[in-house]
This record gives structure tokens, C-alpha cells and sequence, in this order.
């Protein structure tokens, strides 16, 4: 991947409010950028704008990571499978498998990691 970008919009403004999620996180030519909008110990949610040819290399996750595409159309490869994708589908990258994805056209993206939470003893 490129040089990442992150936006540091603050995440209280948008507490309460209505907005489209694809318009959270602008396209920037030559690289990806990012911007968390959740953050907690159970898990985060970030959105991604890849620009064309952008995209991630292969990697493995220790949580199940939940990917939805909001604009354009990527190519995923999960487990040695490869999967095109649109606006409004989505896939789950199981935990501990490897995957990657690359940008066919500009692309925006959410990505949802769920953390397993232990149970506290009392």
C-alpha cells in the first residue's frame, strides 16, 4: 500500500447525526486514506478510499473482519479465492486466514473488526 492518509475528522461530531458513510472519507489520487469512526476496546469501524490500482497486500487478522463496499468495485483474495465486489456487497475475512484486495476502480470501503472480549471473573 501507499503512504496512508488518515483523516482526523473528530468522531464526536457525528454523534446523533444522520450522514452517508461514503462521504466520510475523500478520495486522494495515489494512495489510500482512512478514517476511524469507531473506536472501542470490542472492536473499531473505518472507512477507506483506495484510489485506482491502490489497495492492501496479503495479511491475516486475529478477529473476523467485515468488509463493506459504499462506491466503486475491488478484487478481494481470501484463502486463495478471488471475489469481485461492488457497491453493497459485502464479505466477512475470517479471522486468521489470508487475504488482500486491490482497487479495480477508485473504491470506497468500510471495515467492520468485532474483538473477542473475555468475560471478566468476579
Amino acid at each position: 500500500m501507499s503512504g496512508e492518509k488518515k483523516e482526523h475528522s473528530g468522531r464526536e461530531e457525528l454523534l446523533g447525526k444522520v450522514f452517508s458513510l461514503k462521504d466520510l472519507v475523500a478520495y486522494q489520487d495515489g494512495t489510500v486514506a482512512s478514517r476511524m469512526i469507531v473506536f472501542r476496546d470490542a472492536g473499531n469501524i473505518t472507512l477507506f478510499s483506495f484510489d485506482e490500482g491502490e489497495g492492501l497486500s496479503e495479511h491475516t487478522a486475529p478477529f473476523d473482519a467485515v468488509v463493506t463496499i459504499l462506491d466503486g468495485e475491488c478484487e478481494v483474495w481470501v484463502a486463495g479465492e478471488t471475489h469481485r465486489l461492488k457497491e453493497g456487497e459485502t464479505i466477512i475475512f475470517p479471522a486468521n486466514k489470508p487475504h488482500a484486495l486491490s482497487a479495480v476502480t477508485r473504491f470506497k470501503m468500510m471495515l467492520t473488526m468485532i474483538r473477542e472480549c473475555k468475560e471478566h471473573g468476579g
